[in-house]
């Protein structure tokens, strides 16, 4: 897992309502969120990630507490030739996973601390990348839930963003990429603005910062 800069009121890949970004919010590495444009059927996806190890430690290093978080996906990681979105079906990121989450980290909705550090050891706070733990949960588990306004789409904007998507394809985006075909209605903005995934299994993966993008 990694972590990037994602102002509040921004409008994400997905669409999602402005308010969303009130609360935790993820984007999901290229291949994971299942576009390379637009929204993909990652959108609107709920997953709890649990903190592990941080991966770039060196002495490693284990917290002493547990922090985890419910997290709705809002927006595209996009692939690279380096980095920790960059896996595809036949090779992994630099991390040696095929799923990787980056979290919209500082949040109002998430305390300052949930990054375990020890600069007095390391000489830095932020370790950037972690190894975690997930597991996809329904949306009713997510902080914004409760709060209409943080739900459902942009208005007058083209989007999929569903409050709790299951595995039917009713309420699952679909998928656009240079593949499937690019929407007419994508919208072009920043690196981290407007890009979609498809969904692996596996037992643990990493977050990335915006920086190491």
């Amino acid at each position: 897992m990694t972590h990037y800069t994602l102002p509040e009121g921004f409008i994400a890949a997905c669409g999602c309502a402005i308010n969303s970004t009130l609360y935790p919010t993820a984007a999901m590495n290229q291949m994971a969120y299942g576009s390379s444009a637009a929204y993909g059927p990652a959108c609107g996806k709920c997953f709890n990630l649990t903190l592990l190890d941080a991966f770039t430690a060196n002495p490693e290093y284990y917290p002493n507490t547990t922090n985890s978080v419910v997290v709705k996906i809002t927006d595209l990681c996009p692939y690279s030739r380096k980095g920790w979105c960059n896996a595809t079906v036949t090779g992994t990121n630099s991390g040696d996973h095929y799923l990787n989450f980056d979290l919209s980290w500082p949040s109002s909705s998430i305390p300052s601390t949930f990054f375990p550090s020890d600069p007095s050891l390391y000489g830095y706070s932020d370790f950037g990348v972690w190894n975690v733990s997930y597991e996809s949960i329904s949306c009713e588990y997510w902080q914004g839930w409760h709060h209409p306004a943080a739900l459902g789409n942009v208005v007058g904007y083209d989007s999929c963003c569903p409050d709790d998507p299951t595995s039917s394809s009713d309420d699952t985006c679909p998928s656009y990429s240079d593949q499937a075909g690019i929407s007419p209605y994508s919208h072009v903005g920043s690196a981290d603005a407007i890009v979609p995934h498809a969904l692996s299994a596996l037992l643990s993966m990493l977050l990335i910062p915006f920086f190491l993008w």
